[in-house]
C-alpha cells in the first residue's frame, strides 16, 4: 500500500478504538493510524491483540495495547471498559476516536475526558431480541457522543434519529492495493480457469449479511453454461461451513477461498465481480473492483448506488433470478463489461483518496480540540450534516 501524502497535520494524541475485526474496519483504522502518524500525530491503538497481529497498527507507526472488545455483547465487556478507561487515564489522550457499535459502546461507558468520536460502520440489521439489543447500543452510543460519523449518508441518519446531537457524514475510502504480482494468467491457471471461461469474483467476510448463499444459489444455475463460468469467493468467517455445505449440495462451481492477500492479482485475473450483501457503506471490495476497472454486479443497498452511480449494474438484494440475469447480460456481452469496467475506473477517480480521510479527520480533531496544528480545512468539510453541536 502507498501511504497517503498528507501535508503537516493535527499534531495531538489521538486513541483509536476498535472492536474484533478481521475485515474492513481494521484496514480502515490501519489506514487512518498510518495517515495521523505521517501527518505529525501521535496515535495508540486499543483492541483485540488478534486485531494487531492481522493489521499491524504498531507497523505503520502507532503504538497498541490490547483491549479484548469481542464482536458481539458479553460480561467480558466490563473488564473491557476498566482497561479501556485506565489506558486512556495513563496515556492523556486529546481525541478518542471508535469504530463501530461496539467499540463505540466501551468506549462511552469508559468515560473518557477527551472529546469522543465513533464512526458508524454498519446499520443494525437483526431482529428479535439481538436486534433490540443492537438497538439500544446504538441509541446509548449515540447519545453519549460529542460527534457520531457515518460511512454512509444512511448511517448519518440514523445516528441522528436515535439521538446524536452531532451526526456527519464521513467516507471510508478503501486502501490503495499494491499492483498486482502475477500476470491473469498465472492467477486464473490457479483455479484451473481455461482462456474461454469467465472467472468471477467476490471478497467479504463469511457472514450472513453478505448473502453469500444467493450468489451460490446463481451460480448453480451458470453450471449449464457453455463454458461455465468458475466464480470465488475470498474471505473467512463464521458462516464458512454452512456455505459450503450449500455450494456442495448445489453443485455450483463455486471455491471458497479462505483469507486471501492478494486481492490486487484476483481482481487483475476477474472477468466480472459481484456484490450481493444485504446492506453495505462503502464496501471496500467494491472500490477496489472499480479501480481496478472490473466490471462489477452489486446490490442496490445502504451506500453502494450513491458510491457507483451508473458505474456498476443494481440488483436488488436476496434476489437470485436478478443476479442470475444481471450476471449472463455481462457474460453474453464483452463490449457491455468493457464500457463498464471503463465507466467504473472513472467513478473510481472521483471519489476520496485515503488521504482525503485522513484530512477529514484530522481537521474534525482540531476542531474538537482547538489544536492550532489541525488543518484549516479539510476535502469532505462541506459535507452534509444534520443534528447540531
Amino acid at each position: 500500500m502507498t501511504e497517503p501524502a498528507l501535508p503537516a497535520g493535527w499534531s495531538g494524541t489521538v486513541a483509536l478504538v476498535l472492536a474484533s475485526s478481521t475485515g474492513g474496519v481494521g484496514q480502515h483504522v490501519r489506514s487512518v493510524a498510518r495517515g495521523l502518524v505521517a501527518g505529525g500525530a501521535t496515535v495508540l491503538v486499543c483492541g483485540p491483540a488478534a486485531t494487531e497481529e492481522q493489521f499491524d497498527f504498531t507497523g505503520v507507526g502507532a503504538r497498541f495495547e490490547p483491549v479484548e472488545i469481542p464482536a458481539s455483547p458479553t460480561p467480558a465487556d466490563a473488564r473491557a471498559v476498566l482497561a479501556l478507561r485506565r489506558l486512556l487515564a495513563a496515556a492523556r489522550v486529546d481525541v478518542v476516536h471508535a469504530h463501530g457499535l461496539r467499540a463505540g459502546l466501551v468506549a462511552v461507558l469508559a468515560r473518557p475526558a477527551a472529546p469522543l468520536i465513533v464512526t458508524w460502520h454498519n446499520a443494525v440489521l437483526a431482529g428479535g431480541l439481538r436486534g433490540g439489543v443492537s438497538r439500544l447500543v446504538e441509541r446509548v452510543v449515540a447519545r453519549g457522543v460529542r460527534v457520531a460519523l457515518g460511512a454512509s449518508a444512511d448511517l448519518v441518519h440514523r445516528a441522528a434519529e436515535v439521538g446524536a446531537a452531532d451526526a456527519r457524514l464521513a467516507p471510508v475510502a478503501a486502501p490503495t492495493l499494491p499492483p498486482p504480482r502475477r500476470r491473469p494468467a498465472a492467477v486464473r491457471a490457479e483455479f484451473g480457469v481455461r482462456p474461454d471461461q469467465p472467472l468471477i469474483l467476490s471478497v467479504g467476510r463469511l457472514h450472513p449479511q453478505k448473502r453469500y448463499d444467493v450468489l451460490i444459489d446463481a451460480a448453480a444455475r451458470w453450471r449449464t453454461r457453455t463454458p461455465p463460468p468458475v466464480v470465488v469467493i475470498a474471505g473467512s468467517g463464521p458462516a464458512y461451513l454452512p456455505l459450503a455445505a450449500r455450494t456442495s449440495a448445489a453443485r455450483a462451481p463455486v471455491t471458497l477461498l479462505g483469507h486471501r492477500t492478494d486481492v490486487a492479482d484476483l481482481l487483475a485475473g476477474a472477468d466480472l465481480a459481484v456484490v450481493t450483501s444485504d446492506w453495505e457503506a462503502r464496501q471496500l471490495f467494491a472500490q477496489e473492483a472499480l479501480r481496478a476497472g472490473v466490471p462489477l454486479v452489486a446490490t442496490a443497498v445502504g451506500g453502494l448506488p450513491d458510491l457507483v452511480g451508473d458505474a456498476a449494474t443494481l440488483v436488488p438484494a436476496g434476489d437470485v433470478d436478478a443476479v442470475d440475469a444481471a450476471v449472463r447480460v455481462l457474460l453474453d456481452d464483452p463490449a457491455a463489461r468493457a464500457e463498464l469496467g471503463r465507466r467504473g475506473a472513472e467513478r473510481a477517480a472521483t471519489w476520496p483518496t485515503e488521504a482525503d480521510t485522513v484530512g477529514t479527520l484530522a481537521a474534525l480533531y482540531a476542531e474538537l480540540t482547538g489544536n492550532p496544528g489541525g488543518p484549516a480545512a479539510a476535502p469532505g468539510s462541506d459535507a452534509p450534516r444534520t443534528g447540531h453541536r
